[in-house]
């Protein structure tokens, strides 16, 4: 974890990924954002700690995409990784793979861990690590073979996607970290003045509520918005 002084010069944003849900959601942060695809795949290094090793490969997403950015530009890289048993799970090769996963975590509680990193001037400014508790519900081989038909299962750390219901979490655990955003957690990094003057931000917590027909008690207390 690092953290360095910034300039007081209104930074422009920067998503070091191509995935249009991360877009969305820092869109609801209410901060236009530009995207910078880099076609990075890191192999996991599985000597590190899971928190480790997500800030890792979110700070060298960031730091690539950072590679034509100015020197006011915040960059931000995300990545996600999912954890069973101890064991890590990243983002299936083969759909063999994807099946072999998606049957382990099957009515199973894991782990999903997201690393966030900002990146100002070519230097890492912040990292950080959210770690949410997931349930994975009860599936079938039908259900199974019905999502990898759909084709988005091998883009998915653990083969699955949350927002398509596979898996459930409580209101007191953050559903957009396992969509691979902290979206309230990178709302308190952002919203403290220290990257700068970023004109618009606004707490994500009613547009998320609204979005998922929940009552989040996590986002609000991130945000700020009760004791």
């Amino acid at each position: 974890m690092r953290r360095m002084a910034t300039t007081d010069a209104r930074p422009r944003i920067v998503l070091a990924s191509a995935s249009p849900r991360r877009r969305r959601l820092i869109e609801w942060l209410g901060l236009p954002v530009e995207m910078r695809s880099l076609g990075i795949d890191e192999p996991l290094d599985l000597s590190l700690p899971p928190e480790e090793l997500a800030e890792h490969l979110a700070a060298s997403k960031a730091l690539a995409g950072a590679w034509s950015a100015g020197p006011h530009d915040l960059v931000l890289g995300f990545d996600t990784i999912v954890v069973l048993d101890e064991r890590i799970l990243g983002k299936p090769g083969f759909d063999s793979e994807a099946r072999q996963m998606l049957h382990a975590l099957s009515g199973r509680h894991h782990e999903v861990v997201t690393g966030v990193a900002i990146v100002i001037g070519g230097r890492l400014a912040r990292s950080f690590a959210v770690t949410t508790d997931v349930e994975m519900h009860a599936l079938g081989d039908d259900e199974i073979e019905r999502w990898i038909a759909r084709g988005e299962h091998l883009g998915c750390a653990g083969a699955y996607n949350i927002e398509h219901h596979l898996a459930r979490v409580t209101e007191d655990e953050c559903f957009q970290n396992v969509a691979g955003l902290p979206l309230c957690h990178l709302y308190a990094e952002l919203a403290t003045g220290a990257f700068g003057d970023l004109v618009g931000i606004t707490p994500p917590v009613v547009r998320c509520d609204a979005a998922l027909a929940r009552t989040c008690r996590l986002g609000p207390r991130l945000c700020g918005l009760i004791p």
